[in-house]
């Protein structure tokens, strides 16, 4: 087991820690690579809905950076009118079990009335 992802001294974002938070930091980020991953493939107007409080613009910019970070693919049909669909590539996927944790651990820890809301 290692001592510290930000051993002392060194910037955050000289380490892995501040390289990953760098990758899915934001309102977002996690948000459409989750519904990526439930999905497989998903249309603009397909994400913006399951995300329900994103504006097209905020969902442009996340898509075009996470697409320049290599986590998901964006793939363009020659047709009328315009396709665009997104996927997650392998190393959008390698993060999946990343937010799985994330999400295990919110299950464990979110405070009593909140989870039996949740189960009504």
């Amino acid at each position: 087991m290692r001592d510290t992802c930000v051993p002392s001294g060194v910037k955050l974002q000289d380490t892995g820690f501040g390289y990953t938070l760098s990758l899915i930091g934001g309102k977002y980020k996690m948000i459409i690579l989750y519904w990526l991953s439930e999905n497989t493939v998903m249309r603009f107007n397909e994400l913006q809905r399951s995300i329900g409080t994103i504006s097209f613009k905020t969902l442009s910019i996340m898509l075009k950076e996470l697409e320049s970070d290599g986590l998901i693919l964006r793939t363009e049909f020659p047709q009328v009118p315009p396709k665009v669909e997104y996927s997650l590539t392998e190393r959008g996927l390698s993060l999946i079990p990343v937010l799985h944790m994330m999400c295990d651990w919110g299950e464990k820890n979110m405070p009593v009335p909140e989870r039996i809301q949740r189960e009504a």
